[in-house]
Formats: C-alpha cells, sequence, structure tokens
C-alpha cells in the first residue's frame, strides 16, 4: 500500500509542476490550470468569507471537504503537493532513530490559526496567504523553483552552446530559455528552510501542528466511515504508533486511533508483523480524540477575537482604502494593478498570493509587492514596467487566477482594461531636460498615446502624454533610455476596474479613446525639425 501511496503522490505532484509549467506558456487554454488551489479547503473557504464571493471554481474544495466524514484526511497523504514536498525532505534531512516530538498542545495550534484567519475573513480581510498550503507551495515553486531551474537550463546552455557551433546545430546554437526573476525570494526560501527543518522534532511538522486545511479537514475527519480498524491478531508490538507519520495511533493502547489526525497513509497496515490492521468500513465508535476545543474554548475565541482585531487594525491603517472616497481607488503611489484586477478592497479580500499570474506572465512584469500598501497587501501582484511591458493583447494572468481577483477578460474587451497612465518626469527626459531628440516612447507605444509638440526655447519636440489614449501597458517606461529611473513612469491613475460587465462600455463612458496604433502607422517629430537631427539621443541612428 506503501507503494500505491507513493505513487498517487508522485502522479499528483507531477500533475500540480505540469499546471504550473503550462501556466507559464502563453497560449494554453487548456481549463483548471489553477487546479491545486481550488482544491484547498482552507484557501477557498476564507476567500469566500472575506469576499462575500461564491464561485463555481470553489466547488473541487467542496468536494474535498464533503470528503472528510467518508475517507478521512486523504487529501493530506495523497493528493497535497505541500505534504508530497514534506515527505520528500524529510526523507533527505531527517535524522534515524531519533525520538520525535509529540504533543497534545502543539496539535492545538492549527485549529488557533484557522479560528485566526476566520476571525479576520469575517471583517473581509484575508491572511489566508500566510498559511493556505496550496498558496505557500504554489510560491515556492513558481518562485523560487522555477526560476532557478530556468536559470541552469540557461547555464547548461552556454556551456554546450560551442558543441553545437562545432558540429552545426543551430538548434542548440540559437535556443534561448526565458530568464524569469521575482522579487520576495529569500523571504519565501527562508520560510520554507525553516519548514524543512523542522523534519528535526517530528515528521511532516507542518501537516501535525501548523496547516489550517489539516485542521478544518480533521474537524470533518473526526469519525470517518472508511477508517482504520485492529482486529485480534494485534500483539501490542507498539510498531505502527512508531512509525506512523502523524503519531495517529495511541503508543499506550496501539488499536485506537486518533482519526482526526490519520491522513490514511496505511503504513500502519504495510509494516505491521501480524497484519491486524486494515482500513475499510466500520460502524464501531472506537475514535479517540483530542480535548482540541474543550476545556480550551478560551483560547479559541481568543484566537478568534486577536484574528477580528488585526483586521480592523489594518482597515483603519493609512494605506486601507476602506471608507475613502472614490471607488476602486489605489492608496500606493506608483501601484499598478494587472488587468482585470477588481476593486482594491476586493482585490485584497480575495487575492491568495499564490504566485500563479506571475508565473504565468510571459513578459516578468507582475511582481509581488512589500509593504507599500500595508500587511494586507503584502506579496499580492502589481505590474512593474520596468521589468516588463504589459501586452495589451495578453491577459495569462486573469486566466489561472483560481479567486477571480484577475477577471478573466474577452479578447475584444482586454484593450479597454485600463491599468494606469504614463506620466512624463520632465526633469529627466532626454527631450525636455536634455534637448536631445528622442522619440523612443512614441515609436514603441502600441496605443499612439504619446504626441511632440514644440515647445518655447526648447530646440526639439518634446513629448506629451495623450492620457484618455494611454491604457498604462508601460511599454514606454520599460524602453526609455534613461538609465536607472526612467523618464516616464506608469501611475495607477485612471485605472479602470470593475468587478463585474464588460469595460468597454465603462471606458467609453469615461472618455478613453483607447486603440492600437494602426500597422505601418510611424509618427516621427523629427521629420518637421531637419536640423536638429545632429542631437539624437545616445545610441539611435541618425537619418
Amino acid at each position: 500500500m506503501i507503494r500505491f501511496r507513493r505513487l498517487i503522490q508522485t502522479f499528483c505532484l507531477v500533475l500540480f509542476l505540469l499546471l504550473l509549467t503550462l501556466a507559464s506558456i502563453s497560449g494554453i487554454s487548456m481549463v483548471n490550470l489553477d487546479l491545486f488551489l481550488q482544491m484547498d479547503p482552507i484557501l477557498v473557504l476564507i476567500s469566500a468569507i472575506s469576499a462575500k464571493v461564491v464561485l463555481l471554481s470553489f466547488i473541487p474544495a467542496a468536494i474535498i471537504l464533503l470528503s472528510g466524514p467518508f475517507i478521512g484526511r486523504v487529501f493530506c497523504g495523497y493528493i497535497c503537493p505541500m505534504g508530497t514536498t514534506l515527505d520528500v525532505t524529510d526523507a533527505l534531512f531527517r535524522f534515524k532513530n531519533t525520538p520525535y516530538l509529540f504533543s497534545k498542545n502543539l496539535l492545538k495550534i492549527k485549529y488557533l490559526v484557522l479560528i485566526f484567519l476566520l476571525g479576520s475573513a469575517l471583517f473581509g480581510v484575508s491572511y489566508v496567504f500566510f498559511a493556505s498550503p496550496l498558496s505557500l507551495i504554489t510560491r515556492f515553486y513558481g518562485l523560487i523553483i522555477f526560476p532557478v531551474m530556468s536559470f541552469l537550463t540557461m547555464a547548461v546552455l552556454d556551456i554546450i552552446r560551442p558543441l553545437g557551433d562545432m558540429l552545426d546545430i543551430n538548434s542548440i546554437s540559437f535556443a534561448q530559455i526565458r530568464t524569469i526573476r521575482f522579487a520576495t525570494q529569500f523571504f519565501i526560501l527562508f520560510f520554507f528552510v525553516i519548514i524543512f527543518s523542522m523534519v528535526i522534532f517530528s515528521s511532516r511538522f507542518w501537516c501535525r501542528y501548523l496547516c489550517p486545511s489539516g485542521a478544518l479537514l480533521a474537524f470533518v475527519s473526526r469519525s470517518p466511515i472508511i477508517r482504520r480498524q485492529v482486529s485480534d491478531l494485534c500483539n501490542q508490538c507498539g510498531k505502527c504508533a512508531r512509525k506512523c507519520p502523524m503519531s495517529a495511533i495511541d503508543k499506550e493502547i496501539p488499536e485506537k486511533t486518533f482519526y482526526s489526525e490519520c491522513i490514511v497513509c496505511r503504513t500502519c497496515e504495510d509494516i505491521c508483523p501480524e497484519k491486524a490492521v486494515t482500513f475499510e468500513l466500520s460502524e464501531k465508535n472506537d475514535t479517540i480524540t483530542y480535548e482540541t476545543f474543550s476545556p480550551k474554548r478560551r483560547a479559541l475565541v481568543s484566537t478568534g477575537i486577536i484574528g477580528a482585531g488585526t483586521a480592523i487594525m489594518s482597515l483603519t491603517g493609512l494605506n486601507s482604502l476602506y471608507g475613502k472616497p472614490g471607488e476602486g481607488q489605489v492608496g500606493a503611489k506608483g501601484l499598478v494593478r494587472p488587468p482585470g484586477a477588481v476593486l482594491e478592497t476586493d482585490f485584497l479580500s480575495r487575492c491568495v498570493r499564490c504566485g500563479e499570474c506571475m508565473v504565468a506572465c510571459p513578459t516578468n512584469t507582475l511582481q509581488p509587492v512589500w509593504f507599500v500598501a500595508g500587511l494586507p497587501a503584502l506579496f499580492s501582484p502589481a505590474v512593474t514596467p520596468r521589468r516588463g511591458f504589459c501586452d495589451p493583447k495578453c491577459h495569462e494572468c486573469g486566466k489561472v487566477c483560481p479567486t477571480n481577483a484577475i477577471r478573466p477578460i474577452e479578447k475584444s474587451d482586454r484593450i479597454w482594461a485600463k491599468t494606469g497612465t504614463a506620466n512624463i518626469i520632465r526633469q529627466k527626459c532626454l527631450a525636455w531636460e536634455f534637448e536631445k531628440s528622442c522619440m523612443v516612447c512614441d515609436e514603441v507605444c502600441p496605443y499612439d498615446a504619446i504626441e511632440f509638440l514644440k515647445e518655447k526655447d526648447n530646440k526639439v519636440p518634446v513629448p506629451h502624454v495623450i492620457e484618455n489614449k494611454c491604457a498604462g501597458c508601460g511599454y514606454c517606461e520599460h524602453f526609455c533610455p534613461v538609465q536607472n529611473q526612467a523618464a516616464i513612469k506608469v501611475t495607477p491613475m485612471d485605472a479602470l476596474r470593475i468587478n463585474q460587465g464588460k469595460y468597454e462600455p465603462e471606458a467609453r463612458l469615461k472618455g478613453f479613446k483607447l486603440q492600437f496604433k494602426k500597422p505601418g502607422q510611424k509618427t516621427n517629430p523629427l521629420e518637421s525639425y531637419p536640423a536638429i537631427q545632429q542631437d539624437s539621443a545616445p545610441g539611435f541612428d541618425k537619418e
């Protein structure tokens, strides 16, 4: 049975990684690339409560929860990529013959984490990204392992490229791997190093003591219909209790099982020398439950109050948008959300910080933020044009978001999803400040939202942004030749964010005139000023 479980775990982990990889490939229209995120019970529950919305994408998690009373915590033992990853790291780093820590009091921590998350969610603030196993493990593989693998692959290509040149193998000579980079990497790595190192205390330390999804599943799996049974053949050797990875077997009475902690791994069945253990239908009430809810109800209530208090403090902070006029405002300066992002308060209550949208972004412009918008916005995605532009014909991020924090947008409607407006910093602009002919922003703008005008006392035409034509895509900022900080910067001004409906009617109502530059259309302000062409910007050929 252990071999069968390993096969299922391997299959689920490979499928999880495959879906994550497919999410990074533009143009993949496969449904449910975020299937595993949709199966996380705590992620779905907290998102539903904090955002006050129920989506069809929540059905997989509902099925997982409903399976608990029938087959127990099978999700934890077989499907969850976090659990499988911990099994692998535990096998690599654990010290053999070292007694594991077991504490009934520590088992209560995961319930306290669950209550804290519920308390904050009641006030519309979601902190599930700190503890959701699927959000965490997606962030780990997507923002840590994926960039490392792409870097190593590129390094290998660089090593063997001379061989390709010698053998005239063009596929090797010209092969390129997309280089992606993400912020907050060291924090995520540090967190997982701590989680992995907990094996010195017990196997699956996270699953046993900290995981709120595990707590939720444990609550509904206290007496499953299919469960561990021990026959009269048991000789009380205690081997099953010693080998159980979740300490779900009573060491004094090995026939007894703590079903809320059992992940149905069936290790006990496999190693029992008398073959006295089976997993089958049972009507006997032989369950042992830890006194998780009593007599410590006061601790649970206090934790819920702390969670609610934390949410209230977040909502009344300076960066909070709660109660402020102006629907959909973005409080933090320069914080540009991805196209299709719902109103900011709803966005923060829905976004689970899984990083899937960042992995899917083909230009690597989506990056996790730190504290620019306070604690509630930590790790949420933002457009960073200096890193990469936001392709106005792309909406991969909306396809993979599991909670619709980034709405899917129809192809014909995508052009109207304005993320912000570009603003020229005249003190840094080559044309405005240094009177050098530069028209990069105009050349790269897909919307023709830049116009050049002759200004008094300036010998070259200078750029102006036509605000109602600008969609905030960031092409201009990304390609601006000014070093360090670009001379044109996208801000969230006039960003169009709606929770439902099409973008085009709203955009037209606001007076936006968003349309792509016609093929072959080119505006060259230098044609009218031939005398100034000798002062072209550095790096650009004179005509």
